[in-house]
């Protein structure tokens, strides 16, 4: 099967799980799982294929990785967090725009790794970065969710969308989980880059965009949670830090790698 139509066959894997919460009926059932599943299996597949034997460096592996491992991750998160089952009309919908992105350019092969390139070091390195963007990915979208609670709240008018999101204050919880997840794995990750860096090439990390905009990440998760327990920062203005952080991982993970990768070929 042409590598378009499969992509275009995983996107349809998606669309169960984003209308299944439509239903009148809706609850976290038979069909709720099958379809969740479906949306986990497809993408997986997808990455299985594309990883066959070599690790795919191209952008629109990279976007269906992050599918793949955010999947993953969010059934780790409905265990921890049970209402967060309820945030996945924001998170299919988020998906399944990354998973159009990388259907979009499927065509790019993407930069081979140098030989040097398979340390340990930059192996925990790149897991540690894929985890990041996964947490950070749910952490975004509970934040999401938050925002458009309080918007209900705040205009005194619940839509369908808000009475299918879970609570504010279940999806502040699971919120700040996932941030300080992704806190603490970036850290991981920032450190395995450096010690890469050192070992394969004697040197320091450079500062690039990629590590400058990661840097900034870290600061920005780092502030939101000091200032969750400090000042007692919540809600609204919480959930708009968490944005920023994830626009700023975004810019460092598939911004780079669509700028050097696709723009610049």
């Amino acid at each position: 099967m042409p590598m378009l139509a499969f992509d275009l066959l995983v996107l349809a894997c998606l669309v169960p799980a984003a209308l299944v919460r439509w239903r009148t009926n809706d609850a976290r059932d038979v069909w709720f799982l099958a379809a969740l599943a479906l949306a986990t299996a497809g993408p997986v597949l997808d990455v299985a294929m594309q990883f066959a034997g070599r690790w795919a460096t191209s952008f629109a592996a990279s976007l269906w990785l992050t599918v793949a491992v955010t999947m993953i991750l969010f059934w780790g998160l409905m265990v921890v967090e049970r209402p967060s089952w309820r945030l996945t009309p924001i998170l299919v919908s988020v998906l399944f725009l990354l998973g159009l992105l990388a259907t979009v350019w499927q065509r790019d092969r993407g930069r081979p790794l140098a030989a040097t390139l398979s340390a340990g070091w930059l192996d925990a390195h790149i897991v540690f970065a894929i985890l990041t963007y996964g947490l950070i990915t749910l952490g975004a979208v509970a934040g999401i969710a938050v925002l458009v609670q309080e918007q209900a709240l705040k205009s005194k008018r619940r839509g369908r969308l808000s009475r299918l999101l879970p609570a504010i204050a279940d999806a502040e919880r699971a919120e700040v989980r996932l941030l300080i997840g992704a806190e603490l794995v970036l850290a991981l990750g920032l450190l395995s880059g450096a010690a890469a860096e050192l070992l394969l090439a004697h040197s320091v990390m450079p500062l690039d965009h990629k590590i400058g905009f990661s840097l900034a990440a870290f600061v920005v998760l780092g502030a939101v949670l000091l200032m969750r327990w400090q000042a007692g920062m919540r809600g609204r203005r919480a959930a708009r830090w968490a944005l920023l952080a994830y626009l700023l991982l975004t810019l460092a993970y598939p911004g780079v790698k669509f700028v050097t990768d696709v723009l610049m070929v």
